[in-house]
C-alpha cells in the first residue's frame, strides 16, 4: 500500500446458499483444498487489517469452527439485505475509526493489490464517501451498472432492472465490493431504506445517498473480471476450481517446472515446485506438498503432505500420504504407498509395497510386495531399516522391529524380531512334498464330478 491504513475487513458470509444444495455452508466448499472463505481471509490477511468480522446467518456453527481464532463474527438474523448485513458489524467494531473494507465470503479470488487499490482511492485528494470495485465482463448480463466519468466518480449506481437503455449499454458493473470510512458507511447506512420489490437494505444505495448529498463517490476497476466471480452453485464452484488450475499451471510452468500434459494435473492452494521438476500427466496434488529440484513425478500419482527431496523419482501410480519423505534420489514405483515415513538417500520401493510409520536408511532396497505391519487395531509402531539393508520380496515386517545396517530380509519372511546389522533373516515355514498328490487329487474331482452328471 503507499502508506499503513487503518483499516477492518467485513466480510459477508449469512446467506443460505440454497443453490448449492449442500448441508456443508457456501463459504466451506474447498477451491484446492482450501475452503474458498479461506482463500479470500489470506490474501486479506496479507495486508495486516485491524480486525476481521465475519457476518454470519445460517450455517453459524460451521463457519465459527472453520475461522476458530482467526476471525471475529456477528450474527445476522433476520436477514435483510447487504446493508443491513454490513450494519451487524457496527457493534463489533465500536468506536474504530478506521477505513472499513466489504467483501464477500462467495467471492474468494479478490487480490491483496485491489483490496489496497481501493483503500488508497479512498484517501485520494477528492476523498470520497465511498469507493466501489467495477469490472467490465464479457457479457454484462443482469448485473447493476456503475455509471461513472473517465476519472471513475461515480454519476449514478442503477440495478439492471431500473437501469434505461443508455444505463444498460454501459458495460461498468458492480462487483458489490466496497470501502468506506467507519463514520461515512454507519451514517449512511442509517440512511439507507427498503423501499424495493424485496423489502431488503442494500448496500449499494449508499453510494447515491451520498452523491445525492454532493459527496463524491469513486470506482476502481479491475483488470481481471474472474477476480470478482462469484460462487454460488456446485458448475461455478467447478468454474472457479478450473480457473485456478489453469492460472496455477501457468504459474508453475513460467518458474521453471515442466507439465508434460499440463491441463491433466491438479495443484493445491500450498504445493510448493522448484524449478526443474517434472511432472507427467494425471498427477493429483493434494494440501502440504513441497517438491525439490529434480525430482520426477510420474503418471496417475496422488500425493498429499508430502516432502519430496531432489532427484527423487515418484510413480507412475503411487501414492504418498501425510508425513512421507522421500530423501535426494530416492525412488518409488508403481502400487507404493507411503504414509508418515521416511525414504533415505538412493533407497528405493519400486513396486506394490507399503511404508506407513517407518525409516529406511539410504540406499535400502525394498522388494516388491513387503508392507510394514503398522497397527494392531488399538495403536501404530514403527519399523526401522537401516542403511543397505534390502528386503526380500513379498516380506512381511511386524512392527514395532528394527532391521539393521546391510542386513538382508529373504523373501517371503514374516519378521517380527530385531534383525542384526549384516544378518540374514529367513522366516518360512518348511516346505513339505508330497509325491502324486496333485495327480490323484486331480483324478478323483474328475471322477466324482462325473459321477454328478449321470446323477
Amino acid at each position: 500500500m503507499s502508506q499503513t491504513r487503518n483499516f477492518a475487513a467485513v466480510i459477508l458470509a449469512a446467506g443460505k446458499g440454497t443453490r448449492m444444495k449442500s448441508s456443508l455452508h457456501k463459504v466451506l466448499h474447498p477451491i484446492a483444498g482450501r475452503p474458498m472463505l479461506h482463500h479470500l481471509m489470506a490474501s486479506v490477511d496479507s495486508l495486516s487489517p485491524a480486525h476481521k468480522i465475519v457476518v454470519v446467518g445460517a450455517g453459524r456453527e460451521q463457519l465459527e469452527a472453520a475461522l476458530g481464532d482467526s476471525a471475529r463474527t456477528c450474527l445476522q438474523e433476520p436477514q435483510l439485505g447487504t446493508g443491513h448485513a454490513v450494519q451487524q458489524a457496527q457493534g463489533e467494531l465500536g468506536e474504530f475509526a478506521g477505513d472499513v473494507l466489504i467483501m464477500y465470503g462467495d467471492v474468494p479470488f479478490v487480490r491483496a493489490a485491489t483490496m489496497e487499490a481501493m483503500l488508497d482511492r479512498l484517501h485520494a485528494d477528492d476523498a470520497p464517501a465511498a469507493v466501489v470495485l467495477a469490472f467490465e465482463p464479457e457479457d454484462a448480463l443482469a448485473y447493476g451498472r456503475v455509471i461513472a466519468d473517465d476519472a471513475g466518480r461515480i454519476v449514478r449506481m442503477v440495478e439492471f432492472k431500473d437501469a434505461n437503455e443508455d444505463e444498460r449499454a454501459c458495460r461498468l458493473c458492480n462487483s458489490g465490493l466496497m470501502a468506506a470510512r467507519a463514520a461515512d458507511l454507519w451514517a449512511l447506512l442509517d440512511r439507507v431504506g427498503n423501499d424495493n420489490s424485496q423489502g431488503e437494505y442494500y448496500l449499494p444505495d449508499i453510494v447515491n445517498i451520498a452523491i445525492a448529498d454532493g459527496r463524491t463517490c469513486a470506482a476502481v476497476t479491475t483488470d481481471d473480471p474472474d477476480e470478482v466471480a462469484g460462487i454460488n452453485s456446485r458448475g461455478e464452484l467447478a468454474a472457479a476450481e478450473a480457473q485456478w488450475q489453469r492460472e496455477q499451471r501457468e504459474y508453475w510452468m513460467a518458474e521453471g517446472v515442466t507439465l508434460r500434459a499440463p491441463e491433466t494435473v491438479f495443484f493445491s492452494y500450498d504445493t510448493e515446485l522448484a524449478s526443474d521438476v517434472t511432472i507427467d500427466p494425471n498427477v493429483v496434488f493434494g494440501p502440504g506438498v513441497t517438491v525439490a529440484s529434480g525430482a520426477h513425478i510420474k503418471s496417475f500419482s496422488h500425493i498429499e503432505g508430502a516432502t519430496i527431496g531432489e532427484g527423487a523419482q515418484v510413480g507412475p501410480y503411487a501414492r504418498l500420504r501425510p508425513g512421507a519423505v522421500l530423501e535426494k534420489n530416492s525412488f518409488v514405483g508403481n502400487f507404493v504407498e507411503m504414509k508418515k515415513a521416511t525414504l533415505g538417500e538412493g533407497a528405493k520401493a519400486s513396486h506394490l509395497t507399503y511404508l506407513g510409520d517407518a525409516e529406511v536408511g539410504a540406499g535400502a532396497n525394498i522388494g516388491a510386495g513387503t508392507i510394514t505391519c503398522n497397527y494392531d487395531g488399538y495403536f501404530k509402531y514403527k519399523t526401522i531399516i537401516g542403511e543397505r539393508a534390502f528386503i526380500g520380496s513379498n516380506s512381511a515386517l511386524i512392527a514395532p522391529v528394527s532391521i539393521g545396517a546391510d542386513a538382508i530380509v529373504a523373501a517371503g519372511s514374516a519378521v517380527s524380531r530385531d534383525v542384526a546389522p549384516g544378518d540374514l533373516r529367513m522366516v518360512r515355514a518348511e516346505q513339505a512334498v508330497k509325491p502324486g498328490w496333485a495327480d490323484r487329487f486331480h483324478d478323483t474331482m474328475k471322477k466324482k464330478k462325473a459321477a454328478e452328471k449321470k446323477g
